[in-house]
């Protein structure tokens, strides 16, 4: 079997003693070297060929972002990068996802010999779907055990009483991009939308403003009790899963500290199954890139409620995990380019009654 192997990059000497433990931990990849800072790292890339490189953003000699950006354009390579769980944090972790970054690892704030230990696990699954993953020459600029959702919400059939409709959309890996595409092209009268993207908590918060930025629908972490209402969208905060419920005739919002559904909280089986019990055909379902299978149930929940489902194809995903599984298990009905995403989704709507101007 060969191995995948890793070059591990930051300026802590018990960061890169601990990832070298836990990586060669792992039958299936090793840690060929480390780095202090990227300008060694730019040498040893050289002669070791490594498969997928961790770093860290705050390094002596070279900025982490500036480094990925000359990496992306240069010598596209999957990376994962090791971040810190701060609001300063989070913005620099999702600016290195939009240059190109597969995914992160949140360090741990206190005890972080015992912390990455406890990441281990993560760690592995993260390099193993980054190995996979499809990388892109960055163009010049124009938990804890599996549970299924029945842990937080049973399988109901309810009477649906209004059309309004909704778009629900779930994500993992590579999905902060893929989620700015298909939201900056949304009209701002779009029906609403909820979304949840794996994500810890105090990145969602940022994810939510950068979006709001460019968007022209208002985009904000989702909060409980609230209404859904059309020309948002609703991101679920990195601590709780985000659930549909209905008051009457009106969509709203639920957070619950239930327990990690697939490993995940938010989880969106979770949110795909609250969809299917409460706005059935009402609601269109999108699963796009990600790693593992949450969602794939819950979207076939969807559509057996009457729902209609796209799926992101395997071209354009970052990791075709999610998607490629809830397509084998019957949840989808279109696979879709993610350039085409948006458009599809409101040509099924006008094909259903509600031309949408974008």
């Amino acid at each position: 079997m060969t191995k995948i192997k890793v070059l591990v990059i930051d300026d802590s000497a018990l960061i890169r003693s601990l990832m070298r433990e836990i990586i060669n931990s792992q039958p299936d990849m090793e840690v060929v070297g480390v780095a202090p800072d990227p300008i060694v790292a730019r040498e040893l890339i050289k002669q070791l060929n490594p498969d997928v490189l961790t770093l860290d953003v705050e390094m002596p000699r070279m900025d982490g972002l500036d480094f990925l950006e000359k990496l992306m354009r240069l010598r596209p390579t999957p990376v994962i990068m090791i971040s810190s769980l701060t609001a300063k944090g989070s913005d620099i972790t999702l600016r290195a996802l939009e240059l190109g970054a597969v995914d992160f690892i949140a360090k741990p704030k206190l005890d972080i010999a015992n912390g990455m230990q406890t990441y281990g696990d993560e760690i592995a699954d993260k390099i193993r779907a980054a190995a996979k993953a499809h990388i892109r020459k960055l163009e010049p600029p124009k938990v804890t055990a599996p549970l299924s959702a029945d842990a937080v919400l049973p399988a109901i059939k309810n009477r649906f009483v209004t059309t309004e409709k909704l778009i629900i959309i779930g994500a993992s890996t590579g999905g902060t991009e893929a989620l700015k595409e298909v939201l900056t092209r949304m009209p701002a009268d779009s029906p609403g939308i909820m979304v949840t993207q794996h994500m810890p908590e105090n990145f969602t918060k940022s994810f939510a403003e950068r979006l709001n930025s460019l968007c022209k629908i208002t985009v904000k972490e989702a909060e409980h009790g609230e209404r859904v209402l059309p020309g948002y969208a609703y991101i679920a905060p990195g601590h709780s899963h985000l659930l549909l419920k209905r008051s009457g005739a009106n969509y709203m919002t639920e957070l619950s500290q239930a327990p990690p559904v697939n490993r995940h909280r938010p989880s969106v089986d979770v949110l795909f199954r609250s969809a299917a019990n409460h706005a059935g055909p009402n609601a269109i379902g999108v699963i796009l890139t990600g790693m593992g299978k949450d969602g794939a149930l819950g979207m076939l929940e969807m559509k057996q409620a009457g729902a209609y489902n796209f799926a992101q194809d395997e071209e354009t995903c970052v990791v075709f995990g999610m998607p490629k599984e809830a397509i084998a298990v019957g949840g989808v009905d279109e696979i879709v380019p993610l350039p085409r995403m948006t458009e599809k989704i409101l040509a099924h709507l006008a094909k259903n009654g509600r031309a949408f101007r974008v």
